[in-house]
């Protein structure tokens, strides 16, 4: 290792090379932070946490270096690639495990990182009192570290590997509290749906090593003109299944919800900023393969359009504050992955309305936690009611983040998501109204169900329980000073970024230039639509939520009402489709094994066995028995002889 170490730095002396060595110091940092507090023990119980954090902002740090040497250079040259050491020598083939930064792995790094460890701070407060807080910080160096190398890996088999580091790492703070059978249950749960996904990815990456005779980004990107639209078609829609596992996209979104059973820190780092962004990522890295397979490009946007509408229906009916905004996240990056399948005219929309959601969202699960701290870990938002009056803080933060999903101006979301909906609406033939009007009105239906979770928590009359008793309160600052650096970034970030265009022009060397199309109804048109049904959404809210007294326990309501309120049935569904069948199928395969196969074989022995038992009785050592049996022989064959001739 330490040979290693000085050939990288013998060989960084440009800037480029600096950059470079940014890469692997990015992952080693909260790599060894974690390995430190996991090998440690109990000595690191006292530094722990705080060297964790510590390492987390250091990482922070270098990406700034790194994003600020990026900016410095004209944009042909934004990108830099580092050999770290020969991985996979095997003949002719030789993977080589290598970093690669650019203009879109770095904006990733920068939402890891900056989020990440505003996390960590957060979590100070929170898990302090937490006996196993040690092992939860390491999880959390371990899962930035993961989700660093899935970001900065210049292969599809080096992402595998940190996509698998982040499903393991996720897996591990999920069930973090696995006293609780039920968080156990959900932990399991996450890692089986996700595995179906990884079996996607795992696939595809052995499609590609046939195609192209290589993994790596550059050489699959160079090969995709040579190869054909079955074998590309084939590769995206696997990729495609790994990244609904990831980001909790139809048919593999199941998993979402039951997550929430973690640590209220794990759902802003995992479920809202990071892991469930790792697919769109991973379509937006692949643009080159989708953009030769047309078919798979419009399966992302078709799965994107069904699971944005899908998270924000689900999303009207729980009261559970955590897992309505769990279907909000769903919704959100579904939002994501139809401006994605859109092509060349999506791919920076959905990385800018990833970065957005990342800011929004995350403070809004923070907030989320903090109203849990505040009402002993309450989560039913029929229990909340008038909280805005005894937690400040909270309300204002939670607001801030509240207005930049629904889309209102200036805030974040205005700039990012309303930049979906006008691309959405781009193109010929059916597509522009099924992708536009669903993203259309899912902004509508985003206000409906953002607005009744803030009016259930923050406004109307209190409807607190007194079994324990209620004493709302404020969070500590380690708490409320990471929702408040989240709270200006949902507020202005979009402000920054949006007008300017620069972030489209920022990605611009990675995702090609920026298409711009007319959308076929015109802009102001869709603004005016957009904004009447978000404040239509909005009111209706109010006028249920806010103005109207909120039963304490929820009325059994309509079909649909019931439907969401159980995921739309999918888990039943999934039961129905896929577990029955495959546990008959496991059953019948047993059966098979144990009876025709097992059977067969034993009874062919047994067969033998008693065939051997009566053969033997033919040579019991008695004379005349030999006698006769020769005699018997004699006659068979003078017999035989007789009736010949």
């Amino acid at each position: 290792m330490s040979t290693l170490l000085t050939q990288i730095a013998m060989e960084s002396t440009t800037s480029s090379d600096a950059v470079s060595m940014a890469g692997w110091l990015l992952i080693a940092l909260p790599l060894a932070g974690a390995a430190i507090l996991l090998l440690g023990g109990k000595a690191t119980n006292s530094f722990g946490p705080a060297m964790a954090t510590g390492l987390s902002w250091a990482s922070f740090g270098l990406g700034v270096v790194a994003l600020l040497q990026l900016a410095a250079v004209d944009p042909e040259q934004r990108s830099t690639h580092q050999v770290l050491f020969d991985w996979i020598p095997a003949g002719a083939f030789n993977l080589q495990a290598g970093l690669q930064i650019d203009t879109l792995s770095i904006s990733f790094v920068m939402l890891i990182t900056f989020v990440g460890s505003l996390i960590h701070v957060y979590s100070l407060g929170y898990m302090s009192h937490d006996p196993d807080k040690r092992r939860f910080f390491a999880y959390l160096n371990l899962f930035v570290a993961s989700m660093l190398l899935l970001v900065l890996a210049d292969s599809y088999l080096l992402l595998f590997v940190g996509w698998e580091g982040v499903g393991l790492a996720s897996y591990l703070l999920i069930g973090f509290w696995n006293h609780n059978p039920a968080y156990a249950t959900a932990a399991n749960k996450a890692f089986w749906v996700n595995r179906v996904g990884d079996i996607g990815l795992a696939l595809a990456i052995s499609l590609m090593f046939a195609t192209f005779g290589a993994v790596d980004f550059a050489s699959v990107d160079a090969g995709v003109g040579g190869a054909s639209t079955a074998a590309l078609t084939a590769i995206g829609l696997l990729l495609l299944l790994g990244a609904c596992g990831k980001s909790a996209q139809f048919p593999l979104q199941s998993w979402l919800g039951d997550a929430m059973a973690g640590p209220t820190p794990v759902s802003a780092l995992i479920h809202a900023a990071t892991m469930v962004t790792a697919g769109v990522y991973l379509v937006v890295r692949s643009h080159a393969i989708f953009e030769g397979a047309p078919n798979a490009q419009l399966a992302v946007a078709v799965v994107g359009a069904i699971t944005l509408t899908y998270g924000a229906i689900v999303g009207c009916a729980k009261d559970d504050i955590k897992k309505a905004l769990a279907a909000s996240t769903m919704s959100q990056i579904g939002y994501m992955m139809l401006a994605a399948g859109l092509g060349p005219i999506g791919y920076a929309f959905a990385i800018f309305h990833l970065i957005t959601h990342g800011f929004f969202k995350a403070g809004m699960f923070l907030g989320a936690g903090s109203v849990m701290h505040g009402m002993h870990d309450q989560v039913d938002m029929r229990r909340f009611g008038d909280l805005g009056k005894y937690m400040k803080i909270t309300w204002i933060t939670f607001g801030l983040g509240w207005l930049a999903i629904l889309g209102v101006p200036p805030f974040s979301g205005f700039w990012s998501k309303d930049k979906i909906i006008e691309a959405a609406f781009v193109g010929e033939g059916w597509r522009p109204w099924v992708f536009g009007l669903a993203a259309l009105l899912g902004a509508g239906v985003t206000a409906f169900y953002m607005s009744r979770l803030f009016f259930m928590t923050f406004h109307g009359k209190a409807r607190w329980t007194d079994d324990p008793p209620q004493h709302p309160h404020e969070s500590p600052l380690t708490m409320t000073v990471p929702m408040m650096v989240l709270a200006v970034g949902s507020a202005a970030l979009g402000l920054i970024l949006g007008p300017t265009n620069i972030f489209s022009n920022w990605l611009e060397p990675v995702t090609g230039h920026h298409e711009h199309h007319e959308p076929v109804i015109a802009v102001p048109v869709l603004m005016a639509a957009t904004l009447i049904l978000v404040a239509l959404g909005a009111g209706l809210a109010w006028v249920r939520y806010g103005r109207d007294e909120v039963p304490v326990n929820a009325p059994a309501g309509n079909a649909l009402t019931q439907a969401a309120r159980k995921d739309l049935y999918q888990d039943d569904l999934n039961e129905a489709i896929f577990m029955w069948p495959g546990i008959k199928l496991v059953r019948s395969v047993i059966w098979t094994d144990n009876e025709l196969v097992d059977g067969g074989a034993m009874g062919l022995g047994k067969l033998t066995g008693a065939a051997s038992t009566r053969l033997r009785r033919l040579q019991n050592g008695y004379a005349r028995s030999y006698a006769l049996t020769m005699l018997a022989g004699v006659v068979t064959v003078l017999g035989a002889l007789w009736v010949m001739n």
